[in-house]
């Protein structure tokens, strides 16, 4: 069994930094990637980003690119997601998802996922 626990989220201002962190307790293939995704009220679910977790390799939307940054610590069993310019429509519910099929942008690929957490933009 695995469980995904993210943390790090709150209320910022626009401009500001913040990193979300996702602690995974269970085993972590090589095979296996790591992403992000948000969901702001009344809207679908957005992929953020995704690491593969043994080659290192990431994907991004291109909306996002150069404003937020996913990496790991596999000593660690976590992922991070460095956000950088934050704006309010950043604002949403993030959430770590685990897929046993790689680094997909495809949040139904994704086989476990943690409760998320929020994160409110606004001055």
């Amino acid at each position: 069994q695995v469980s995904l626990t993210e943390s790090g989220g709150g209320f910022v201002q626009p401009g500001d930094s913040l990193r979300l962190s996702c602690v995974v307790d269970g085993r972590i293939y090589s095979s296996s990637g790591m992403g992000w995704f948000r969901r702001a009220p009344g809207k679908e679910r957005e992929f953020v980003a995704a690491i593969m977790w043994g080659a290192g390799w990431t994907a991004y939307p291109d909306s996002l690119r150069g404003r937020v940054t996913i990496s790991r610590a596999k000593s660690e069993n976590t992922v991070f997601l460095q956000m950088n310019n934050l704006k309010p429509e950043d604002t949403a519910v993030y959430y770590c998802g685990l897929s046993r099929r790689g680094a997909s942008r495809v949040g139904s690929e994704y086989n476990y996922w943690g409760q998320g957490t929020q994160v409110t933009v606004s001055s």
